[in-house]
């Protein structure tokens, strides 16, 4: 790739992203939505479109639910974009947060579609059956936070920003905890995060433990651009066992999300791709905003850095960005 050219890095967010109506209207434009979405079916052994576009919204948000499909929704975003744009605009590196992490390894050709969704479905299971806790967001550096949430038997499950550390725990000692913070830090209120468990913290080891004879199994290559890793804030080493172990510990390892932005700004990334997922109360794919943009954009705007963020995340979007691009 000429200097010149973009340096362009592909992202995909994490569990907490889905709605109910997530690929509606993918699968009513382009036809390689409906073949993945019918392809993913098969895999998965049940009706994941009908879970997606009707619901119910409690199903689809149970961990071994919503993993798959988001999964889906987010390769079929990029699947369509390599249409709209003949595959022209290419990637020199692709991260994604917890379960984005395996769109990001789909991206860069270490695991087929068939595998990763296979996966994300037993990670899935696992993580809903064997897990434990709740989790809580703050608006708080970690310095501020470890100690604290220590204290209450509770432990860092991710580094977001360099101002926003998210904690898991039980849920009563999660309350002590905010209870705690509250008379530190007033002003700092932290959010009670809609998961089935304390996500990469020790509470998920059990579900670690039963997930690796499935992700030892897995068939993988080497990664032909380079992959971020949430379990290190680097990049994934080649070696398909080793990003195995890095996947595995992931599970019960906090998200470095914060360090993986500032390995990809420090190696000159220009132009970011967000693709799948969405929020906002709005019913339709269109009043749905990305997950990850905010994150970027504040991580950005903290640094010595710039690079421009694109959404990928609906047909409107999809088509603008790849449009952007294009030329």
């Amino acid at each position: 790739m000429a200097s010149q050219d973009p340096q362009i890095m592909f992202v995909f967010p994490g569990q907490g992203s889905q709605y109910v109506g997530m690929g509606s209207d993918l699968r009513q434009d382009f036809p390689v939505a409906r073949r993945l979405y019918e392809q993913a079916n098969d895999i998965v052994g049940y009706d994941l479109v009908k879970l997606c576009l009707e619901g119910p919204e409690e199903e689809l948000r149970l961990t071994r639910h919503t993993q798959p499909a988001l999964l889906v929704h987010s390769l079929a975003c990029l699947e369509i974009f390599r249409e709209l744009t003949d595959n022209r605009v290419q990637p020199v590196l692709a991260a994604g947060h917890s379960l984005g992490e395996y769109c990001a390894l789909v991206a860069a050709g270490t695991l087929s579609f068939e595998t990763a969704l296979r996966l994300v479905q037993k990670r899935g299971e696992f993580m809903g059956t064997y897990g434990a806790g709740e989790m809580l967001a703050f608006p708080l550096h970690l310095d501020n936070v470890q100690s604290l949430a220590e204290k209450h038997y509770c432990v860092v499950a991710a580094r977001n920003l360099p101002d926003q550390t998210v904690v898991g725990g039980l849920g009563e000692d999660l309350d002590q905890l905010t209870a705690d913070a509250h008379a530190h830090f007033p002003r700092k209120r932290p959010t009670r995060l809609k998961t089935e468990g304390a996500f990469h913290t020790f509470y998920m080891i059990t579900a670690a433990r039963h997930y690796r004879p499935v992700l030892d199994a897995a068939t993988m290559s080497a990664p032909t651009i380079r992959v971020l890793s949430n379990y290190t804030g680097a990049y994934h080493d080649s070696n398909p066992a080793a990003i195995k172990t890095g996947l595995f510990f992931q599970l019960f390892h906090p998200v470095r999300w914060i360090d993986n932005l500032e390995t990809a700004f420090h190696a000159g990334i220009t132009t970011i791709v967000e693709f799948g997922g969405g929020l906002g109360s709005g019913p339709n794919p269109e009043d749905k905003r990305p997950n990850l943009e905010g994150m970027i954009k504040k991580a950005l705007r903290g640094s010595d850095f710039s690079a421009h963020y694109h959404p990928a995340i609906n047909s409107q979007t999809l088509r603008e960005t790849a449009e952007a691009l294009r030329s």
